[in-house]
């Protein structure tokens, strides 16, 4: 895998794909997420991932429309990027930029000196979540297996 070309597939494990999550807020959901991310890879610190993913929101909602958001940081110490796809069981309030709620979630952790990679990761996701009928699949997932399958199927 190259340093300089990730794809969505080589950063998303089963793991981390989480279907029908409750979530009562949008600092539930980055909670749940630094949770997550936290108990499935040592050493990565939860309270330091919930603070730098608070952090980003602070300088504007990673609420991208359409009931998506990709809240995103980087992680001092960390040397891969760390993706989690989550539905939510009902939608929350995110503060996105056509101010309607989420109910879809990638969560993107990097390396803090992955700008590049950053920037091409963040920008095929938003590709991929600007296609309805794609977003309209992952919502209707019934498990986290199918999720998985579908975000990861047409990667690369």
């Amino acid at each position: 895998m190259s340093d300089t070309y990730l794809t969505i597939d080589n950063i998303l494990v089963p793991e981390l794909t989480l279907c029908n999550v409750q979530a009562a807020s949008k600092k539930r959901v980055l909670e749940f997420i630094a949770e997550q991310i936290g108990e499935h890879y040592d050493g990565v610190k939860e309270g330091q991932i919930f603070t730098n993913l608070i952090a980003r929101e602070r300088l504007g909602s990673t609420g991208i429309g359409q009931g998506i958001a990709i809240p995103h940081c980087r992680l001092e110490g960390l040397d891969r990027v760390l993706g989690l796809l989550m539905t939510l069981q009902e939608p929350v309030e995110f503060d996105a930029i056509d101010n309607q709620p989420v109910d879809l979630v990638f969560a993107l952790v990097v390396p803090k000196d992955a700008t590049s990679v950053h920037l091409e990761l963040l920008s095929q996701l938003a590709e991929k979540f600007n296609e309805r009928s794609f977003c309209d699949s992952l919502r209707h997932s019934e498990d986290a297996a199918t999720l998985y399958e579908r975000m990861t199927a047409s990667s690369g």
